[in-house]
């Protein structure tokens, strides 16, 4: 079963919108096994949309047109695909009556140009999600299908999620289960976990199942996905289970969490089990910490805030990992917590060099530091500073 992936949207072409729709449906499919040769980005234009759609209809057996759906004068997606499928378009009636009423629902008075939008080719069928006014469809071609979802993300995955896969796995015949785990890790490159774990990587390309591969994912570390393909839910969990439990004792606490976890919810339940609270001093890191902290940690009960204010340099005559330790100290008592966080980038003149950070925690008063050497462009180096110094307090909270 062969997939493509078209994206909508001249907004795309010009690099107003990141087009990540194409990398989560390329990401979803794989781990389906159904294979995607192609990804496609074309601007709202009739004709070029239709010679994309035909195109992709001649290579794959389904093609998923992402954008295009909305009720503006160039959201021409379903006017293209009634074209490619040779019939004239109809009202759905439900589907009006759905859009008349989210208007409705939310005090708002509907133009009259969204009743387009429940405008569908004869032939196709409305997806049976549709969170917004844009509603999905199956377009029958021949013995082919074309999907057609919103370029809202949510939207469409949710339309993916609960319709257009299910019926690529029918069309494909699948029977089988394919299961993927995420093991998320900091503190180790690319290259050095692919060295650690390469006598692994030759055994599972012998047994073929499972299979793992990385995806480095910046300022959330480098992912190892581990993907089973099996006749049984019951299978693929335990060929799942055993191989994280192996790679676990390949990477030992490199490994931070799993699947959706992310540093800070990790360090958050980590704290919240020993009944404590926290709370930052952020210099070089300028509220990115509180920021990420407080939207794992709504109420903030267990995160307790931060003071953002410029680093002191070198008043007093104190060293870098001094100062760190001081500040940790500091947040601690200012915030009446019982641990305090702070990371410090030494001053040009102190003969660090670019891109060194020194990283403190202060647990009940019982001092961690760190040193780390990050890339010095700034932006990153505050990113990586946060997750360096969240990544610190979870080890010696483990």
């Amino acid at each position: 079963m062969r997939c493509e992936v078209i994206a909508i949207g001249t907004e795309l072409l010009l690099g107003i919108i990141v087009d990540s729709n194409s990398a989560w449906l390329g990401e979803q499919l794989a781990l389906a096994g159904i294979d995607s040769y192609y990804q496609v980005k074309v601007g709202d234009n009739f004709a070029r949309i239709e010679a994309c759609i035909r195109q992709g209809l001649e290579r794959s057996d389904a093609v998923i047109c992402c954008g295009g759906l909305g009720p503006t004068q160039d959201d021409i997606t379903r006017d293209v695909i009634a074209r490619v499928m040779g019939v004239d378009m109809r009202r759905d009636q439900a589907i009006a009556d759905k859009i008349r009423h989210i208007f409705e629902s939310r005090g708002r008075v509907m133009s009259a140009n969204n009743l387009l939008q429940a405008n569908i080719p004869i032939g196709a069928q409305p997806i049976a999600q549709m969170p917004g006014t844009a509603p999905g469809l199956v377009c029958p071609v021949g013995g082919k299908v074309i999907y057609a979802v919103p370029g809202v993300p949510s939207e469409m995955r949710e339309m993916f999620l609960g319709t257009i896969l299910p019926d690529l796995q029918r069309r494909a015949g699948q029977a089988s289960v394919i299961r993927s785990r995420v093991l998320r890790t900091w503190g180790m490159s690319e290259s050095g976990l692919a060295e650690v774990l390469a006598k692994r990587f030759d055994e599972l390309d012998k047994l073929g199942n499972p299979t793992i591969a990385f995806q480095a994912s910046g300022i959330d570390g480098i992912k190892v996905r581990v993907v089973a393909k099996c006749d049984d839910e019951a299978t693929a969990t335990r060929i799942l289970n055993a191989e994280e439990e192996l790679i676990r004792g390949l990477l030992g606490d490199v490994i931070f969490g799993i699947d959706d976890q992310s540093m800070e919810t990790v360090v958050l339940e980590l704290l919240r089990r020993r009944g404590l609270t926290v709370a930052a001093a952020e210099t070089i890191t300028g509220g990115i910490l509180s920021a990420r902290m407080s939207a794992a940690d709504t109420t903030m009960e267990t995160f307790r805030g931060a003071r953002i204010a410029p680093e002191t340099g070198t008043a007093g005559g104190l060293k870098p990992e001094q100062r760190a330790a001081g500040a940790a100290s500091q947040a601690r008592s200012e915030f009446a917590t019982r641990v305090g966080l702070a990371a410090v980038a030494p001053g040009a003149d102190e003969g660090y060099g670019p891109g060194c950070v020194f990283l403190a925690a202060d647990i009940d008063g019982s001092q961690h530091a760190e040193k780390v050497l990050l890339t010095p462009d700034r932006r990153r180096m505050r990113e990586f500073s946060v997750i360096s110094l969240l990544n610190l307090l979870r080890r010696n909270l483990s």
